[in-house]
């Protein structure tokens, strides 16, 4: 019996689905483990669902050799060491798609929210004025919407915001097919100057770190607001300090920082703290319990069809093969370097035991090959082993 192990209180839909599959062997943890804890916790699992918190570096991986698959119940893997695990034969599977919903509309309520001055307007009533004015309050119908990065959720973000009035532009390093109305805008000082609100839907690296700076910010038409609820390290955080005390952005609203706390209790740093009209947000952007539950599902069915089957299909750092009916007695997993004569040293040895292929599969991604084959009888634990012991073997199994 497969062993699943799930970190981060992880959506209870993850295991309706893992015990509608058969998978019973199913332990939870609340939170998330560290060092020797997590090791621990991981024995004997052949796969593990964690979340944004618990730190899958090439140390945690290669203490858990008994891991197949691990499942980031989040959209977010920067918390797997990818490469490290794919060197090991482990994919990574994420919810690219889970929680756009959820975002788009946090996007776009504080979109409205920061054009109304009304976390300005809140902070005076509780501190005891009866601030009636309307200067600097402005509907959001008519308003040009700048996204950058025109993804699963900036794409959504946009259409959203059409149906409100808005005008929709967006700026995205690939060229993208416009949903709706939205207008491509190919250079992002274009977008910045022409709109009055801005959202950030870009994903880490190096390639965007800081793409909000002193300069970019200048660029932004007087009034603005900035929203990102994509990765803390995109925006220079003094910078757009800086553009709001001067007065030259009307507003800010994050949902992420480049440094941000462990738990519950410890407080955010941030130069921001205590400004009426900056909505800070701790990393909730995909937080309902609509976009949990569909999480656990999403990234539970991916884990089940690869155990089941061995099928990589959205798999974010491995050979991509889809789900194909089995079309023999046993399933054979192979992982390989990607180089010239191992699968025909994979098919001598299947061979040279006596069994026949009825069906394969075979993906390549840069330096790893992955192949699923099927043979009209069971394979021995012999076999195996000279499966795994072959040099252009990464990793093998069966199913």
């Amino acid at each position: 019996m497969k062993r699943i192990v799930l970190f981060e209180n992880i959506h209870p839909s993850a295991r309706e689905v893992f015990e509608a599959a058969g998978f019973t062997d199913i332990v939870t943890h609340k939170s998330a483990l560290t060092g020797e804890a997590l090791v621990a916790a991981m024995e004997g699992a052949s796969a593990v669902g964690i979340r944004s918190r618990t730190q899958f570096d090439q140390a945690v991986l290669s203490a858990a050799s008994s891991v197949k698959v691990v499942g980031c119940f989040c959209i977010g893997t920067n918390q797997v060491d990818l490469n490290f695990a794919a060197e090991t034969g482990v994919p990574v599977f994420n919810a690219p798609f889970s929680n756009t919903r959820s975002v788009a509309e946090l996007v776009l309520g504080e979109a409205i929210l920061l054009l109304r001055r009304i976390p300005e307007k809140n902070a005076r009533v509780h501190q005891g004025f009866w601030d009636k004015s309307a200067e600097g309050a402005y509907e959001i119908r008519g308003k040009t919407l700048g996204i950058v990065g025109y993804g699963n959720i900036g794409s959504q973000v946009g259409t959203l915001a059409e149906a409100l009035g808005m005008r929709v532009l967006f700026h995205d390093v690939e060229s993208k097919l416009p949903l709706s109305n939205a207008k491509s805008c190919p250079s992002l000082k274009r977008l910045l100057e022409q709109s009055d609100v801005v959202t950030l839907h870009v994903p880490g690296g190096a390639t965007t770190e800081d793409i909000m700076n002193s300069t970019t910010l200048a660029q932004m038409k007087p009034g603005a607001v900035l929203i990102n609820a994509s990765r803390g390290s995109v925006v220079d955080i003094d910078a757009l300090h800086e553009s709001l005390s001067s007065g030259h952005l009307a507003g800010a609203a994050l949902d992420v920082f480049p440094s941000e706390p462990k738990g519950v209790n410890e407080p955010l740093a941030s130069p921001l703290i205590g400004m009426t009209n900056v909505l800070l947000t701790p990393h909730i952007g995909g937080s309902t319990q609509e976009s949990q539950e569909n999480i656990g599902r999403e990234v539970a069915e991916k884990l089940v069809l690869f155990l089941r089957s061995g099928a990589t299909k959205g798999a974010v750092n491995f050979p991509e093969v889809p789900y194909l009916q089995p079309s023999g007695e046993t399933r054979i997993l192979h992982v390989h370097k990607n180089v010239p004569g191992t699968m025909a040293a994979l098919s001598n040895i299947i061979a040279e035991s006596g069994l026949n292929i009825v069906g394969q599969q075979l993906q390549t991604r840069g330096q790893f090959g992955y192949a699923i084959t099927d043979v009209d009888g069971e394979v021995s634990g012999v076999l195996l082993d000279k499966l795994r012991n072959h040099p252009g073997t990464v990793r093998c199994d069966r199913v």
